[in-house]
């Protein structure tokens, strides 16, 4: 079986080249991924995938499948780029990975039972939409997802932080400065919560972050602002240390107004994003894979302080986000435009090329081998229910 992945992966060896060029060559920024989505969903339509665009309502985004039945293999497109800057993050490679297994998995799931699918997923700088599919049940279904992402070192999937994308607004009338000197604004409001909101830092765990920015505090020294605001972000490793956090947050708020009488009002200003559960079984899978493929330095999973929206994703399903090395040259950093350039090189298509297979051969090991997925979802609900 690996010997016709391989065979088939050097058919369509152009078709992924392009396909990762293109995306380089013609970034678009997150939630308006257009010409990105068309790309991607026209070359899976020439591989006889059932396309369905636009899914769920969201702009942008596509569920492509092919096979019947289960065991249902789910593999993840990002394709936006960061405005100005391009693909520096390699989202244009982590498509071409996830497609590149997909039409590999495509080419043998007829003799082998069970579906393939891939679903894109626009705006993962912006918090992503994978937590909106999460809510309309996409994955309800799904026995399995993965994705691979590009690095400067091989690495299993680790963890990424929970993120809470916190909007605070107080509202109070705009009035003359000069002539309400002792009126309570709304900007008191703002500027007295960060106030109490550094005084208790101290108290919170190691393994929580608060950032804040005021984004809003009046335009001009002359009238009393009507709105301030202020958008926090909270980062802790878990979800229920975020939540907690944002608790201690509105109970700030709510003294506020009760103190000085300003209203307020919460909102989320980006999607949150629940910290990642890999999938320790289905890690051990990939990497035996990923060596019997070609890539033998595997480095230990990698835990990162950014959000990941398959963190929402692998609380409903077995999930891994492994990174694999796409550059032979170490001066190259991750996140800059040499590291988008390098996503286009021979050797990058080449790790390409062994992740997808690896990402192939692990998902025809669970088709074909009941006990192991068995394992992977046992794993999956101990996990849930600790």
């Amino acid at each position: 079986m690996k010997n016709k992945i391989i065979s088939f992966l050097s058919t369509c060896a152009d078709d992924i080249k392009n396909l990762c060029t293109y995306l380089y060559e013609n970034p678009e920024k997150s939630y308006s991924e257009v010409n990105a989505s068309n790309c991607i969903c026209n070359l899976l339509n020439k591989y006889k995938f059932e396309v369905d665009r636009n899914f769920l309502n969201i702009n942008n985004s596509f569920i492509a499948k092919k096979g019947q039945g289960h065991p249902k293999i789910c593999y993840l497109c990002e394709y936006d780029a960061i405005e100005n800057e391009g693909h520096i993050t390699g989202h244009n490679m982590v498509t071409a990975m996830s497609v590149s297994a997909t039409l590999a998995l495509g080419s043998v799931i007829d003799d082998i039972g069970g579906s393939v699918i891939l679903v894109g997923c626009p705006g993962e700088y912006f918090g992503g939409t994978k937590g909106t599919m999460v809510k309309q049940g996409l994955f309800d279904d799904i026995d399995v997802v993965m994705v691979a992402h590009p690095d400067t070192c091989t690495c299993e999937s680790g963890s990424s932080s929970a993120i809470i994308p916190l909007g605070l607004k107080f509202e109070s009338e705009s009035k003359l400065s000069f002539l309400n000197r002792n009126s309570y604004t709304s900007l008191d409001a703002v500027l007295l919560t960060l106030n109490i909101l550094n005084s208790i830092k101290k108290g919170f765990p190691d393994n929580l972050e608060i950032n804040s920015v005021i984004s809003n505090g009046g335009y001009t020294t002359l009238l009393l602002p009507a709105d301030s605001e202020i958008k926090f972000c909270i980062r802790a490793s878990n979800t229920k240390t975020a939540n907690e956090a944002y608790d201690k947050i509105r109970k700030i708020a709510h003294n506020v107004t009760a103190l000085i009488d300003i209203p307020n009002k919460f909102f989320l200003y980006e999607s949150p994003n629940k910290e990642l559960i890999t999938n320790r079984t289905l890690n051990r899978l990939f990497s035996h894979n990923l060596k019997e493929s070609g890539i033998i330095n595997i480095n230990p999973p990698k835990d990162i302080y950014a959000g990941l929206s398959i963190g929402d994703v692998s609380h409903k399903v077995p999930c891994i986000h492994p990174y694999i090395s796409i550059i032979d040259d170490e001066n190259i950093k991750y996140g800059s435009l040499d590291f988008a350039k390098a996503t286009t090189s021979e050797f990058a298509l080449k790790q390409c090329n062994i992740a997808a297979t690896a990402l192939a051969l692990t998902a025809i090991d669970l088709i074909q081998n009941e006990t192991l997925l068995s394992e992977v979802k046992s794993e999956f609900f101990n996990n849930r229910n600790c």
